[in-house]
């Protein structure tokens, strides 16, 4: 017989783990951004204190001087790899393991949303066209003209939902998590932001395993209150989505979180004022509905409302729990 030590993570989510129906009230999540380690200088990636911890368990302080010495790759070739399988393969299953004396059972969702290089981004955006002269011929001299890469603020992101803002806490403060996930965060991050929001799903799941996602990080412009954006993105704004075409033919689901505190100090979080989630059935399905005319549209919506430090990418996303199903849309009466 098997006994709790063989047991793997895909028992935390359907078909194998147990769900029930949601309410129909917004969760209450903890969209948790994260940046990589890596050899970036804290000047151009900013880094939690205590993060991008060395083999002994101390922070590397300047990574750029002393790449060898994070304890999560040292070989700078294999390093976004490596940290992308760990924190999908180990760091994953670490989360949702319930050790003796823990239980993750009020954590009701958690996602991990891995951001793809290659899929679009606000720095590069489809329609992608060839590299070609005034004849129409592709360069001879490619070597020369590869086009600089814009990196997008975050790596990805931790999705993780509760029913009630107080199951974070009882989550949180359970010695597992507050040793030894921190720990593990600290390995494979080196900064994690530490923000609580409202989910109000719009557009629910079939199967909530949609696999890829585009992200829309929202921050207002100055002269709007945050109170303001929020109401203008969940009422006018969401409408205005979701009575498009390209919306109802390919967005799968559709949720947006508006940020309404955090769990610690956040210096980065506390700058986002929402996040759009919209998930597709795959990349190309992205590139399609980003090049739509109705998306034009929506971009003119969301372009009226945000400011400087938005940015939005797609990702892979992973389940690693989900205690619900299937998924319903949210309330939107009252949610405030």
């Amino acid at each position: 017989m098997p006994t709790d030590f063989d047991r793997t993570d895909n028992q935390h989510r359907p078909p194998l783990g147990e769900t029930r129906r949601p309410t129909g009230r917004p969760l209450i999540v903890t969209p948790t951004f994260v940046s990589r380690v890596d050899a970036t200088p804290r000047s151009e990636r900013p880094q939690d204190e205590g993060a991008a911890r060395d083999r002994h368990g101390h922070e590397v302080r300047h990574p750029n001087w002393r790449p060898g010495a994070l304890a999560i790759e040292d070989d700078r070739n294999i390093a976004f790899e490596h940290w992308d399988e760990y924190w999908r393969k180990v760091h994953g299953p670490k989360f949702a393991w319930d050790e003796p004396g823990s239980s993750s059972a009020r954590v009701l969702r958690y996602d991990q949303v891995h951001r793809v290089a290659s899929g679009p981004s606000s720095f590069f955006r489809p329609p992608y066209r060839a590299m070609v002269d005034e004849n129409g011929r592709l360069p001879s001299d490619p070597e020369k003209r590869v086009p600089a890469y814009g990196r997008p603020k975050w790596d990805g992101f931790a999705y993780i939902a509760y029913a009630e803002e107080d199951d974070i806490k009882r989550v949180l403060s359970q010695e597992k998590f507050a040793e030894r996930i921190i720990a593990d965060e600290q390995t494979a991050f080196r900064m994690v932001t530490r923000e609580i929001a409202r989910e109000h799903i719009l557009i629910p799941s079939e199967r909530h395993r949609d696999p890829v996602s585009l992200v829309k990080i929202h921050v207002r412009r100055p002269e709007i209150t945050r109170d303001d954006f929020q109401h203008r993105l969940l009422g006018e704004h969401a409408d205005l989505v979701l009575a498009q075409g390209a919306t109802r033919d390919l967005v799968r689901r559709y949720a947006q979180l508006h940020n309404i505190g955090s769990t610690q100090e956040d210096p980065e979080g506390v700058k986002i004022d929402a996040v759009s989630v919209l998930s597709f059935a795959c990349m190309n399905d992205v590139e399609d509905y980003l090049v739509h005319d109705d998306h034009a549209v929506i971009e003119a919506s969301e372009t009226a409302l945000t400011g400087e430090g938005s940015e939005w990418w797609t990702a892979i996303n992973y389940s690693v729990i989900n205690r619900l199903a299937p998924e319903t849309a949210t309330s939107r009466t009252g949610a405030e």
